[in-house]
């Protein structure tokens, strides 16, 4: 298989951080949230990565002008994650093996939970393997609903969930790895018929379901990997954690 692409969805705000700042380039224990997901890619050994930035572009580009082989794609206007990785269209159009589509603030990602993934889509090669984890309390996450027979089923958001599917606690965690070519055309069949009138990469492992195509979700991510960063006091247990784990320099 050739090797993967990861694309980092940075193109977001990230308002309720009370910063003016791109969310991505706000510091954990001095560096950019960002700079840790691209440790953790580089580390599982995703040989070519992709920034989607949008808020503020300029100033991502500048803060990574260090990685003279990162590619940046410009989200204008932002419509959605799935919107943002049809932007890469023109770095994803002739590739043949794995796309890894990650977000930009997840800083506690971790480069055993990525080569886990990357080693179990090359085995499989699945349409779509999503990375999950089992949370004690998952307020507010995608649950993964799968069949009798353990098979994945859909991702459904707490929102529409029904009381049985709130009782699951294995969650989506916005961690996928797909197959290029059979991504691409499922992109275009994203609907945005939503409130926010957005395109959600989220419905694509349903989509591709549907087509009939396997898809798969593990659970292999660690329990730190469920920390957000939304907001400030968020901010500080991560940093918590980062230095419990020696990930602070």
């Amino acid at each position: 298989m050739s090797e993967t692409i990861g694309v980092i969805l940075a193109a977001g705000k990230g308002t309720r951080m009370e910063s003016e700042l791109p969310k991505v380039l706000v510091p954990a224990c001095g560096r950019p949230l960002v700079e840790y997901v691209i440790d953790a890619l580089r580390g599982a050994g995703v040989g070519r990565i992709v920034v989607v930035v949008g808020y503020r572009a300029d100033l991502v580009r500048e803060s990574l002008a260090g990685h003279a082989d990162i590619r940046f794609v410009e989200q204008t206007p932002q419509r959605g994650t799935g919107h943002a990785v049809k932007m890469c269209r023109d770095q994803l159009g002739h590739h043949e093996g794995a796309v890894l589509v990650v977000t930009g603030d997840s800083p506690m990602i971790q480069q055993s939970s990525i080569k886990a993934l990357l080693d179990d889509f090359r085995q499989t090669r699945p349409a779509c393997l999503l990375g999950t984890l089992t949370k004690d309390d998952p307020e507010g996450l995608g649950r993964i609903v799968r069949d009798r027979q353990g098979n994945f089923q859909a991702i459904v958001e707490q929102r529409d969930a029904t009381a049985e599917q709130l009782k699951i606690n294995e969650v989506n965690m916005s961690t996928y790895l797909f197959d290029c070519q059979r991504l691409l055309p499922v992109l275009d069949e994203l609907k945005n018929e939503n409130k926010q009138g957005e395109y959600y990469i989220t419905d694509c492992p349903g989509i591709m379901r549907d087509h009939g195509w396997e898809v798969r979700a593990l659970p292999v991510l660690k329990a730190c990997e469920a920390m957000s960063v939304n907001n400030r006091a968020e901010l500080a247990v991560v940093e918590q954690e980062m230095r419990r784990l020696g990930m602070a320099d």
